[in-house]
């Protein structure tokens, strides 16, 4: 079980029938990943496009733009060729099993399958395919975190961080010298369902530099005005 401070990998569950849906969203969040769900593939295609998560589960057969199709269209942007997917169907034929992998599924799994068997699937998938997102300790620079002991050093030296700055850093180390918006910090940081403005997040941005940074020390936070916020990929 992860720390309540960690952050969480993202699933989207893509799948039109309720119950299922609910079904999985309810075992994953017990197993302590965020999941978001969409039953129609244009509101996949949205989510997917506006906050790519960690992984995908996504039903072959959907209203609207199939299953297929999606992954298809994943495979051909660049922000997310390469996220993990994990078919879900009913097709159980060997030449269907192939055409899912073909357009660029990772994984496939017939229904009705064993949802202990999904989950196994899907940490191994996200072990091989984003190591940062389960590893106990990230690094970047002389910047290192502890996810199990809560713990950052810089150089050494211990930095106390609050819970929301000790996220913020998570999440940035996750993914060295990408660029974050606020939007997408606040969905990521601070929850769906947060109520709370995107100049929160410059606030806590400005906490986690004055933490990190002492004296002449360089600030591995870089700021792209209009965009967002990441760590400066010169750090190193």
């Amino acid at each position: 079980m992860r720390s309540k401070d960690q952050i969480a990998p993202r699933i989207l569950v893509v799948e039109d029938d309720p119950s299922l849906g609910e079904l999985l969203a309810y075992n994953f969040e017990a197993e302590g990943y965020a999941v978001e769900r969409a039953e129609r593939g244009e509101e996949a295609e949205l989510k997917l496009i506006e906050n790519p998560p960690d992984l995908v589960i996504l039903d072959w057969m959907l209203p609207g733009v199939s299953g297929i199709e999606i992954c298809r269209r994943l495979r051909a942007r660049d922000e997310t060729k390469s996220l993990p997917v994990i078919m879900l169907t009913a097709r159980s034929e060997e030449a269907e099993r192939i055409r899912g992998l073909s357009v660029g599924a990772d994984d496939y799994v017939v229904k009705p399958f064993s949802v202990p068997e999904l989950l196994a699937r899907v940490r191994a998938l996200l072990r091989r395919m984003s190591p940062e997102k389960i590893a106990g300790r990230l690094t970047f620079g002389d910047l290192e975190l502890d996810r199990e002991n809560h713990r950052v050093r810089r150089s050494g030296r211990d930095i106390h961080l609050g819970p929301t700055e000790f996220r913020l850093l998570d999440h940035l180390l996750s993914k060295p010298g990408r660029i974050f918006t606020r939007a997408q910090l606040l969905d990521s940081v601070w929850g769906l369902s947060a109520e709370i403005d995107e100049r929160t997040v410059d606030v806590h941005i400005g906490r986690l530099r004055r933490a990190l940074s002492r004296g002449a020390e360089k600030d591995p936070i870089r700021t792209v005005r209009g965009a967002g916020y990441g760590l400066d990929e010169t750090y190193r």
